[in-house]
This record gives C-alpha cells, structure tokens and sequence, in this order.
C-alpha cells in the first residue's frame, strides 16, 4: 500500500494531537518496511525537516518520504494544495485528523483520527470562528472519511450517537506515551536541571495542558486557595502555552483568591522534559470537564506521581481504579482530595502501584499495530 499521513502538527507544540502522530509515524516506522508513507506538511525550512527525519527515525528508511507542500494558510493547503497534489500522485490511503481534504479522488480512502467531540457540548467555551468551522466541516468530513479512528471508547460512542454513524465505521486506536517517558532521565542531576530551567518550586502541585475553558483551571485555583493556608510550603504550577482560547476566568480566580505569588506559570514544556516535570511534581491534578482520551493522565501514570482527575468517563476507561476522581464543578471535593493526597503517604504509594500496573496496557508500538490492522482491512 502506499500510506499518506497528515504530519503538520509534528513540531508546533500542539501538545496533544502532536504527541498522537508523532509517536504514531515513528513506531509505524519501527515495525513496517512493506508499505510506501508518504508523510505531509506545511513546513518547508530543510533544517527543520532534516530534524524531523531524525526524530521520527526515518532517515535511514526507503519507504518513508516527507513532502512537503507550501502554501498560506491551513485553509489553502486542505482544500486545494493537498488535492491537487493528490489528483496527480493518488496513494491508496490518506491520515489525517479531524477536517478531511475535499476534492480528492474517491478511490483514495479517507481515514481521520477524532480525538474529541467536545464542541457539541461546551459550544459556549469554544471561539465562535472555530465553532463554526467545526459545525460545518465535521459532518462533512465524516461522511467522507472511509473509516474513523477513536482514541477511546467513550469518544468512539459519543461519535457514533452524535453524528448517526454506522458502528463498523468507527474503530478504536489508544493513545499512549512515548518513548522519552519511558526511558527518560531521571536522576537527582536532570531533576535539578529542570527545576531550575522552570523554575519549579521544591513542592508542588502540577496541572499540564492547554488552558482552554474546558480544561476547568479555575476549579483547580479555587480549590488550590483552600488549602494554602494548611500547605504553605505547596505552590500550584499551570503548565503549558496559554494560547488563542485562553480561559479568563483563570487569571479572575488567580486575583479572587489572591494567589498571585502561589502561582507558577512556565509555558511551554520542552517534550524531552515532561518526564522530568511530572516527576518533580507531589500531584498531578487533571481538572477536565470534558476529554476524549487525555494523555496527561497517562503521561503522570508512567511517571509515577500520585493523580487527582475529574470524575468523566474518559479518565475512568483510561486510569480504572489507580487514581482519585472528584466532581469536576465541585471546589470543596478537589480541595479535600488534594489535601488527602498531600497527607497520606499509604495512599500515594499504592496509588503510583496501581498506576503502574494500569499503564501496561498502553504503547504505542500496541497503537501502530492496531492501525496497521485498520490499514490493511480497509484498503
């Protein structure tokens, strides 16, 4: 077969979806020498896609190629630089994710990997620009797509109830962590270098992600102020770029409660230093009103650190009994839970056992596997 995959988030710190297809393309490249990739992005500078080879571990490899397709904005390249790319040098599958290509020959098939449908239901969080796109376009994709890829079962039923999907036409392919958790650094040396490159507090407690609305942080913050007092030497560290669809009402609840000086804000963390991040971390806590699978969740879990999430079904699928749950609109059970966390030790370790023993079930060696499968079944 000749496999195309959509690779234009791999190197914009998309966090995410990011993490998704590049551990996705690097462990297809691990375990497939048969078929021909072709691996598409907008991404033009030689540097940066010589980097990209290398980190994707295909450089040495035939049957990998990058192409890559100039043009002025997301908009073009979808609906016009990629067809017509595709029209003349047609493979036999195309990956993407979410807004499919339009105009592309029907004997192409069509796959796209939907990692949430959280719009149709906090419509209200998200930018009426981008709402809009994904009102029209979503519906349209999914019907063209020939199959689509879940990252859980929960999204897996929410597309097929929402949308009126045929249940064969959606499969489920987890997400998982990757190999620089796995084998990462985590001496008493990187620790201290990564304090110091963030610049960490000694105790903390850790959220990582986007800031959108949904992400719930102000619950987190409100609950954070009621237990400062009892844990002074505990700061709070919000991680992660604050981006377009920043939520307000973090910085609103921040002067509230008036944790201005209790609050850490390092932005972007480097993919080479979650791992570490995680690990320095006393909690990890995943507030989420809504996901679709949640990686960090899983990130926090390899790396051993005690979790605190919000009691929806994704992280219930994904982490079973090995973390606490609370009410995600709820500030009083987060607070209690997270003093919980910070007082019992007993807790904490036979939480991270747990954990252990739950992430067993995730890899993404496992994921490429069972998209192979998918590739292989529906060409």
């Amino acid at each position: 077969m000749e496999i195309g995959i959509d690779i234009r988030m791999i190197g914009k710190k998309r966090t995410g979806d990011e993490a998704v297809f590049f551990n996705l393309v690097k462990n297809l490249a691990k375990i497939d020498n048969q078929n021909e990739y072709r691996l598409f992005t907008d991404i033009t500078d030689e540097k940066i896609l010589e980097e990209t080879k290398s980190n994707l571990g295909i450089a040495e490899k035939n049957n990998f190629e990058i192409i890559s397709l100039k043009t002025r904005n997301k908009f073009t390249w979808n609906f016009w630089m990629l067809p017509r790319y595709l029209r003349r040098n047609p493979v036999d599958i195309y990956q993407t994710q979410y807004i499919t290509p339009f105009f592309v020959p029907k004997k192409i098939k069509i796959f796209t990997i939907i990692h949430d449908i959280s719009f149709n239901f906090y419509p209200q969080l998200i930018k009426f620009s981008d709402l809009f796109f994904l009102k029209l376009l979503i519906p349209l994709s999914l019907r063209r797509a020939d199959k689509i890829i879940a990252v859980s079962e929960f999204t897996r039923n929410e597309i097929i109830k929402f949308y009126k999907i045929a249940p064969e036409k959606v499969a489920v392919a987890y997400n998982a962590v990757g190999d620089n958790f796995v084998n990462a650094d985590l001496s008493p040396e990187k620790l201290e270098e990564v304090r110091r490159k963030y610049n960490l507090p000694e105790k903390f407690i850790l959220y990582l992600g986007t800031m959108q609305p949904r992400k719930n942080l102000p619950v987190l913050i409100g609950a954070f102020g009621k237990i400062r007092q009892q844990f002074s030497s505990v700061k709070l560290v919000l991680a992660g770029r604050k981006g377009h669809n920043y939520d307000k009402k973090i910085d609103e609840t921040i002067k509230e409660n008036s944790l201005e000086n209790e609050i850490i804000f390092p932005g972007f963390i480097d993919e080479k230093d979650k791992p570490v991040v995680y690990k320095l971390a006393e909690i990890f806590c995943f507030p989420s009103l809504y996901e679709g699978f949640g990686i960090p969740v899983l990130e926090a879990m390899i790396s051993g650190v005690p979790i605190i999430a919000s009691d929806i079904p994704p992280h219930k699928e994904i982490a079973r009994e090995s973390v606490l749950y609370f009410n995600p609109e709820n500030y009083d059970d987060l607070a209690r839970k997270l003093a919980q966390l910070l007082e019992n030790e007993d807790l904490r370790n036979d939480l991270i056992l747990k954990e252990k023993e739950q992430t067993q079930k995730f890899s993404w060696k496992r994921t490429a596997e069972k998209m192979l499968t998918i590739y292989q079944n529906n060409a």
